[in-house]
Protein backbone atom coordinates (compact mmCIF):
# COMPACT_ATOMS: atom_id res chain seq x y z
CA UNK A 1 0.00 0.00 0.00
CA UNK A 2 1.32 3.55 -0.42
CA UNK A 3 -0.48 6.98 0.51
CA UNK A 4 -0.72 10.11 -1.92
CA UNK A 5 -0.92 13.64 -0.75
CA UNK A 6 -3.76 14.34 -3.33
CA UNK A 7 -5.24 18.21 -4.55
CA UNK A 8 -8.25 18.44 -6.62
CA UNK A 9 -8.83 21.44 -9.12
CA UNK A 10 -10.28 23.36 -6.60
CA UNK A 11 -7.07 23.32 -4.72
CA UNK A 12 -8.72 20.94 -1.73
CA UNK A 13 -5.92 18.64 -0.36
CA UNK A 14 -6.79 15.15 0.80
CA UNK A 15 -5.13 11.61 0.81
CA UNK A 16 -5.80 8.57 -0.99
CA UNK A 17 -3.93 5.26 -0.49
CA UNK A 18 -3.71 2.75 -3.31
CA UNK A 19 -2.18 -0.40 -3.79
CA UNK A 20 0.56 1.04 -6.03
CA UNK A 21 1.64 4.12 -7.92
CA UNK A 22 -0.12 2.30 -10.98
CA UNK A 23 -3.38 2.29 -9.41
CA UNK A 24 -3.73 5.30 -8.59
CA UNK A 25 -2.66 6.37 -12.44
CA UNK A 26 -5.42 3.97 -13.68
CA UNK A 27 -8.09 5.01 -10.91
CA UNK A 28 -7.46 8.60 -11.71
CA UNK A 29 -7.50 7.83 -15.71
CA UNK A 30 -10.99 6.61 -15.33
CA UNK A 31 -12.60 9.03 -12.75
CA UNK A 32 -12.45 6.91 -10.12
CA UNK A 33 -11.12 9.56 -7.50
CA UNK A 34 -12.74 12.47 -6.55
CA UNK A 35 -12.28 15.24 -4.07
CA UNK A 36 -14.21 14.63 -0.66
CA UNK A 37 -15.46 17.99 -0.13
CA UNK A 38 -16.62 18.85 -3.78
CA UNK A 39 -16.48 15.61 -5.84
CA UNK A 40 -14.32 16.59 -8.39
CA UNK A 41 -12.45 13.95 -10.63
CA UNK A 42 -9.68 16.20 -11.74
CA UNK A 43 -6.92 14.93 -9.12
CA UNK A 44 -3.20 15.52 -8.96
CA UNK A 45 -0.28 14.34 -6.74
CA UNK A 46 1.37 16.64 -4.42
CA UNK A 47 4.98 16.12 -3.40
CA UNK A 48 4.81 14.66 0.11
CA UNK A 49 6.08 16.29 2.75
CA UNK A 50 7.77 12.78 4.10
CA UNK A 51 9.13 9.89 3.37
CA UNK A 52 11.61 6.78 4.25
CA UNK A 53 13.86 6.25 2.09
CA UNK A 54 13.67 2.61 1.32
CA UNK A 55 17.41 0.23 2.17
CA UNK A 56 18.56 -2.68 -0.66
CA UNK A 57 18.98 -4.77 2.95
CA UNK A 58 16.04 -6.76 3.56
CA UNK A 59 15.54 -6.14 7.33
CA UNK A 60 17.16 -2.74 7.78
CA UNK A 61 15.69 0.26 8.06
CA UNK A 62 17.54 3.60 5.60
CA UNK A 63 18.29 6.07 7.29
CA UNK A 64 19.07 4.27 10.45
CA UNK A 65 21.12 6.85 11.72
CA UNK A 66 19.37 9.82 10.87
CA UNK A 67 16.65 8.99 13.26
CA UNK A 68 19.05 7.89 15.90
CA UNK A 69 19.55 11.35 15.48
CA UNK A 70 16.08 13.02 15.22
CA UNK A 71 15.68 10.91 18.55
CA UNK A 72 18.69 12.58 20.27
CA UNK A 73 17.71 15.68 19.75
CA UNK A 74 14.13 15.12 20.99
CA UNK A 75 15.12 13.67 24.31
CA UNK A 76 17.90 16.64 24.47
CA UNK A 77 14.91 18.88 23.42
CA UNK A 78 12.52 17.04 26.39
CA UNK A 79 15.59 16.78 29.03
CA UNK A 80 16.33 21.00 28.89
CA UNK A 81 12.65 22.28 28.49
CA UNK A 82 10.42 19.51 30.86
CA UNK A 83 10.41 19.73 34.45
CA UNK A 84 10.96 15.97 35.35
CA UNK A 85 8.20 15.08 38.04
CA UNK A 86 8.76 11.74 37.65
CA UNK A 87 6.21 9.27 39.40
CA UNK A 88 4.15 12.23 40.38
CA UNK A 89 3.20 13.32 36.59
CA UNK A 90 -0.52 12.49 37.17
CA UNK A 91 -0.30 14.78 40.65
CA UNK A 92 1.19 17.54 38.80
CA UNK A 93 -0.85 17.37 35.92
CA UNK A 94 -4.10 17.57 38.03
CA UNK A 95 -3.15 20.61 39.80
CA UNK A 96 -2.02 22.64 36.87
CA UNK A 97 -5.51 21.64 35.07
CA UNK A 98 -7.49 23.23 38.26
CA UNK A 99 -4.97 25.76 38.57
CA UNK A 100 -3.14 25.05 42.04
CA UNK A 101 -0.13 25.47 39.97
CA UNK A 102 1.07 27.97 37.51
CA UNK A 103 1.25 25.70 33.89
CA UNK A 104 4.53 24.10 32.73
CA UNK A 105 5.96 21.86 31.03
CA UNK A 106 6.33 18.50 32.37
CA UNK A 107 7.58 14.98 32.03
CA UNK A 108 7.48 12.00 33.83
CA UNK A 109 5.72 8.78 34.42
CA UNK A 110 2.14 7.49 35.26
CA UNK A 111 0.00 4.70 35.80
CA UNK A 112 -2.37 3.44 33.11
CA UNK A 113 -5.11 4.36 36.37
CA UNK A 114 -3.61 7.63 36.52
CA UNK A 115 -3.73 7.83 32.40
CA UNK A 116 -7.34 7.35 32.65
CA UNK A 117 -8.04 9.70 34.97
CA UNK A 118 -6.36 12.60 33.58
CA UNK A 119 -8.32 11.14 30.44
CA UNK A 120 -11.60 11.57 32.20
CA UNK A 121 -10.48 14.67 33.74
CA UNK A 122 -10.18 16.13 30.36
CA UNK A 123 -5.94 16.49 30.33
CA UNK A 124 -4.68 16.73 27.34
CA UNK A 125 -0.83 14.30 27.13
CA UNK A 126 0.96 12.09 25.36
CA UNK A 127 3.04 9.82 26.00
CA UNK A 128 6.73 9.57 24.26
CA UNK A 129 8.87 6.20 24.13
CA UNK A 130 12.08 8.20 25.23
CA UNK A 131 15.16 6.80 26.60
CA UNK A 132 16.22 6.34 30.82
CA UNK A 133 16.68 10.14 31.86
CA UNK A 134 20.27 11.22 31.94
CA UNK A 135 18.99 13.76 34.97
CA UNK A 136 20.07 12.18 38.54
CA UNK A 137 17.09 12.33 40.55
CA UNK A 138 14.71 9.97 39.14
Amino acid sequence: MIAFDLKCANGHKFEGWFEDSKAFDRQNREGMISCPVCNDTSISKLLSTFAIKGTSAPGELAGKADLEKISKKITAYVEKNFDNVGPDFAKEALKMHYGVSEPKNIRGVSTRQEEKTMQEEGIKFFKLPLPLSSDKDV
